[in-house]
């Protein structure tokens, strides 16, 4: 049985139209001898009636947080809706269908509410489904704990049940719908001749999600990768062929003969730059100081220690702990506020030598002062202030030739 998952997002699932474009893919790989497992989101965006922020936000208009068991319950619903009314869409159109919460899918997670972890699945009622014939609709973003409670996997986790179904039932393929053609060389918000990649490697779309990018959760490309899966990116509202993810060309060679060293530019705003000048920079010193920012749940990044001063980044929103913190330990301080990390990705870069030189240049030319550098294998970040966000990443953009 040759199985291929399909995945909605909620702009892919907001009206009948919507849903009914939908249901022509489902249809294609149907008539492709491919056996659909579908998985959606909640239908529409914020402010629409079933959306899972509008959700949360009836949930607090009483006045106090609800708990966090609670608030899985809640958003699992709107996952719930969708999936009933697409299979009710289904059954209109002359197909048999069936709806799944995550737990009835077999999504087993552990208890951390609101960001729950997938420990296993047991999909026997989905095997059980396509066997006689029924297509399964899975409610995403939500699995269900061994004591039976709720959860929800996180902003975007209907990506990661997407995934790991797919591992789970060892498709042939995971499609993702949403609303544009596939994944881009950089937002096309900022830059007006980004283009849609063919084909990328599993790991650069990762550091593409992880570096700012709207992409793909970096949860369900961490699944793909490690079960060898290929994942799709495709327009709901278009037959464009989309964006292949993985290590093979669409004919299943090896990624070889693209030659650019740079696929991609991905920019994350609401940075800020903090810079400590300790009296001293010992090893316990050290210890302290990090050990204590991690306690008071801030996250760093960026982070660069030289002799005489020690810099990161920090979200905008964690500055206030942050300086609580350094304030308790007397350390002198000074914080840049309204920065971007600007992040050009390539898995091609790696060994090569002068690639951080040649992103340097690009801004300088732009005279765009750059705060802070950090670099891996496979990404080069510059820190700059955020009004400079839309020329830099158009710099750089044009320099490594990606809209050719």
């Amino acid at each position: 049985m040759k199985i291929i998952i399909q995945k909605f997002g909620g702009t892919s699932v907001m009206n009948d139209e919507r849903r009914n474009l939908a249901i022509d893919k489902i249809k294609a790989a149907i008539d492709k001898h491919l056996n659909p497992v579908v998985v959606v989101s909640a239908i529409g965006r914020a402010g629409d009636p079933y959306a899972t922020d509008t959700l949360i936000q009836l949930a607090k208009s009483v006045g106090i947080e609800p708990n966090p068991r609670e608030l899985d319950i809640l958003m699992a619903c709107g996952e719930i809706i969708s999936a009933t009314v697409m299979a009710n869409t289904l059954k209109a159109r002359g197909y048999e269908a069936a709806v799944f919460t995550g737990g009835q899918a077999g999504i087993i997670t552990d208890e951390n509410f609101l960001d729950a972890k997938i420990l296993h699945v047991e999909p026997m009622r989905i095997l059980k489904s396509l066997e006689e014939g029924i297509i399964p609709i899975i409610a995403g973003f939500q699995g269900i704990t061994e004591k039976g409670d709720i959860t929800t996997l996180g902003r975007g986790g209907s990506d990661v049940t997407a995934s790991i179904m797919g591992e789970a039932l060892n498709a042939e393929l995971v499609e993702i719908y949403t609303d544009v053609d596939g994944v881009m060389t950089a937002d096309p918000k900022i830059v007006p001749d980004a283009k849609v990649m063919d084909t990328i490697f599993y790991n650069e779309v990762f550091q593409m999600a992880e570096y700012g990018a709207k992409v793909l959760h970096p949860k369900a490309v961490e699944i793909a990768m490690r079960s060898n899966i290929p994942i799709v990116i495709r327009n709901t509202s278009s037959d464009y062929n989309g964006t292949l993810i993985t290590n093979y060309h669409r004919t299943r060679s090896y990624i070889e003969e693209d030659t650019r060293i740079i696929t991609s530019v991905a920019n994350i705003n609401n940075r800020t730059q903090v810079k400590i000048i300790p009296d001293k920079l010992d090893y316990e010193s050290q210890e302290i100081l990090f050990d204590s920012i991690a306690k008071a749940g801030v996250s760093i990044d960026m982070i660069n220690i030289y002799p005489e001063q020690i810099f990161f980044i920090i979200e905008e929103k964690q500055s206030i702990v942050l300086e609580a913190v350094l304030k308790e330990l007397n350390y002198e301080y000074e914080l840049i506020t309204d920065c971007t990390k600007v992040t050009i990705i390539g898995n091609r870069m790696r060994g090569i030598p002068g690639v951080m030189a040649k992103a340097v240049s690009a801004l300088v030319k732009e005279n765009i002062e750059i705060l802070q550098t950090s670099d891996s294998h496979t990404t080069i970040s510059c820190l700059i202030k955020s009004e400079h966000t839309n020329r830099a990443v158009n710099a750089l953009h044009k320099y490594f030739e990606l809209g050719k």
